[in-house]
Order: C-alpha cells, then structure tokens, then sequence
C-alpha cells in the first residue's frame, strides 16, 4: 500500500516555510509523499487572477502563489533529499480546506502562526482551530527543538491520551531516540490553578498516592512497549501543576505529544486547556491527536 502523504499548508510566512521543513523530515521518516498546500480565498469571490486592488502591490496574484509554492518546494528539497513533493492551491478559507486534506493525511503539519496573525498572538487561529477539528494527528511547529533530546507524550491516564502514548511511541521508533512519557499529579490545574483545596489536603498520604500515579501511569504504557521494543522509555511522574510543569519540559525534548482533553475536560470542548497551552507555550514542537485519530 501507498502510505498517505503527509500534508504541510503554507502562506508564504517564515513559520509556515519552518513547517515545510519539518514536514519533510516527517515524510522522508514515513517513507511518504510530502503534500505542500495553500488555501487561497480569493478565487471563491471572483477575483481576476491577473491582480486586485486588494492583492499585492506588485505581480499578479498568480505569481506570487507560485513564489510561495516554489519557495516551500526548495525548501523541502533542502531539508529532505529525494522526498516526493507535490503542491496544490485550494480554493476557499484556510481551515476548512486543510480539514478536508486532512482525511486524506496520515499527517497534517503548520506553523503556529501565519502571514495574518497579530504580533501578540503566541498562537494563530489556523494552527489552533485545525488541532482541534484535523481527521488527523497535526503537528504545529514552534519554539526550539532539542535535537537530540526525546519525544516528550504528556499522559493522564484518561482515553484522550492513549492516541497520543501510541503516536509518541511510533515517533520515538522513527527519530531513533527515547521517549519520556510525563504524568503530572496532585494540582487542581486543570481547572485553572484556582482551588484552595489540594488533593494532598483530601488525602494525606502522600507515598500512596504517588504510587497509584506511577501505577497508573505504567498500565496507560503497557502494550507500546512491546510494541517498540527499540524504543527506550523514560516514565516521569512529577506533583505540580500541569501545564507550567509540561511547558518546562518541552525545553529539553524536539518533540511534545498531546491529547485533545483531559481529566477535566468539559464535553463541549474538542481542545483542552492543557493542549491549548503546549501549543501557545510550548519550547519544541507540539503534536495534537485525538482518540479517533489512532
């Protein structure tokens, strides 16, 4: 079988061509296609592909598209030699068009911010709205990744993690490195650090309760490690508050694994508080994957 391609939108931005490039790597690792695309709206309405008194100030409108597109395709050549690249323009809103390339995806990769988005934004509207509706795992590309460090799963013992361990662990196989999987307890952070009441004030002892977290946090590992015997892993399990105590180590790893939601996470909400602050704050890469996605 064809593996699916992994797909990388782009916008002409420098986070978007640092996606290009971990894109590649991404597809040469899987043995895959790299697919680079870019959504552009104005066709949808009508516009001239010669210019348009709201296009850029020079060149049609096509040129520049294809600018960008070749701009991306050298740079995937660069990073990745003799990946197969391709390249498509779709026409409509940037979201919904890379949602829909994503049923196709076995993986989708962006920047975390785009041509459009305001200076004090950590985190853009496309990389934040696709990881929480993509049909596949996304990658948003940010921060600083340690290049020899390991691939970082954020687990919590809940379903909506166990896409993640499982994602993390075929990305440890591929990258060749270790796998620290963290499983942070003991804090009401997720639901937003303001409770009075510690767990360790219901429960005093404390011996117990780390040992039921490391217990808990050895059967969400179990399977995978059979699965991946190459893979060396590391089970962390730290008292704190989730999302700064994540954040933090996603300073020594090149890539950080998410779920959707967590313990807490309210029924409504395809992202959660935790993942929407990896993905904001986060010093390396931050990969999102849903259940539904494994």
């Amino acid at each position: 079988m064809v593996p699916r391609p992994v797909v990388v939108g782009v916008d002409g931005s420098p986070s978007a061509l640092a996606a290009v490039a971990a894109a590649a790597q991404e597809a040469r690792m899987r043995g895959a296609k790299l697919h680079v695309v870019h959504a552009f709206l104005w066709p949808a309405m009508h516009v001239p592909p010669g210019g348009s008194p709201l296009g850029p100030p020079s060149g049609s409108v096509q040129e520049s598209i294809e600018q960008l597109l070749a701009e991306a395709v050298e740079r995937a050549l660069a990073t990745a030699p003799g990946v197969v690249v391709d390249h498509a323009v779709v026409a409509g809103e940037t979201v919904t068009a890379l949602e829909a390339e994503s049923r196709t995806a076995q993986l989708m990769v962006v920047g975390h911010r785009g041509s459009g988005g305001f200076a004090g934004l950590l985190l853009g509207s496309t990389s934040g709205q696709l990881a929480a509706h993509s049909h596949c795992p996304v990658m948003v590309v940010r921060g600083r990744p340690v290049k020899d460090g390991p691939v970082l799963v954020a687990v919590d013992g809940t379903p909506h993690s166990r896409g993640a361990i499982a994602f993390a662990f075929d990305e440890a196989s591929l990258r060749g490195t270790d796998l620290m999987a963290l499983h942070v307890w003991g804090t009401w952070s997720d639901h937003g650090d303001t409770r009075p009441v510690d767990l360790l004030d219901l429960v005093g002892d404390v011996e117990t309760l780390q040992a039921h977290e490391e217990r808990l946090l050895e059967e969400a590992l179990s399977g995978h490690r059979e699965e991946h015997p190459g893979v060396t892993v590391h089970p962390r399990v730290l008292r704190g508050h989730t999302r700064p105590t994540l954040i933090e180590a996603s300073r020594g790893a090149q890539l950080m694994v998410v779920g959707t939601r967590g313990r807490s996470g309210f029924t409504g909400l395809l992202l959660g508080s935790v993942s929407q602050a990896v993905l904001h704050h986060a010093h390396c890469p931050v990969a999102v994957v849903r259940p539904s996605h494994m």
